[in-house]
């Protein structure tokens, strides 16, 4: 195979009338589907990691998981599908990220919060471990130790909370002088 011609084979697709496809062709059913489709696979990801858990993933807001999925996905299609063109490609791409914008912009509301984040989870509560708590967002007895020991705690009387964060982070706090945590730091964490 000479090289003219494997560079032919890489920038142009053959269509079914044997002629070269344009990096640019389109059409109005396939732009609507394209952006139907981010639209779906978007609200896809974003259910998905609801329902398996913020485990899912590691320091990423479910948005940001969404977002860089997508994203990778859209693109290497873009990429190696001879069937999906640059402007397909690029327009998947805003679409991504104007549906990023407009779920920042509702996040702002109480409402729209509760249906798409996941709320911080109380998993230690003193020196008490809330083991339906540890099942619900899926960590088990050996992650909490070890999160336990990271935050340099050789005694459960060392705690006064321990929070298993949205992001997937487990935070330890630590009972000094028997200050009670402050409500405001609290509001938002399920019992």
């Amino acid at each position: 195979m000479s090289t003219i011609y494997a560079l032919q084979l890489l920038l142009f697709a053959q269509n079914s009338n044997n002629q070269p496809s344009s990096l640019f062709d389109y059409s109005a059913q396939s732009l609507i589907t394209i952006v139907l489709t981010s639209i779906g696979i978007y609200s896809a990801i974003i259910i998905y990691t609801r329902i398996f858990g913020k485990r899912s993933f590691s320091k990423m807001s479910s948005f940001d998981f969404a977002m860089t999925v997508a994203v990778g996905s859209i693109t290497a299609t873009t990429i190696l599908a001879d069937a999906v063109s640059f402007l397909e490609g690029a327009l998947g791409l805003v679409m991504i990220y104007a549906l990023q914008l407009i779920a920042a912009y509702f996040r702002r509301f109480k409402w729209f919060r509760k249906v798409i984040d996941n709320q911080p989870t109380l998993l230690m509560d003193g020196e008490v471990i809330l083991t339906e708590n540890l099942k619900a967002v899926r960590v088990t007895e050996g992650d909490l130790r070890s999160k336990l020991r990271e935050a340099n705690v050789v005694k459960l009387s060392e705690v006064k909370a321990v929070i298993f964060e949205t992001t997937g982070n487990m935070v330890v706090l630590h009972n000094k002088n028997n200050d009670s945590i402050d409500d405001w730091l609290l509001k938002d964490v399920q019992r």
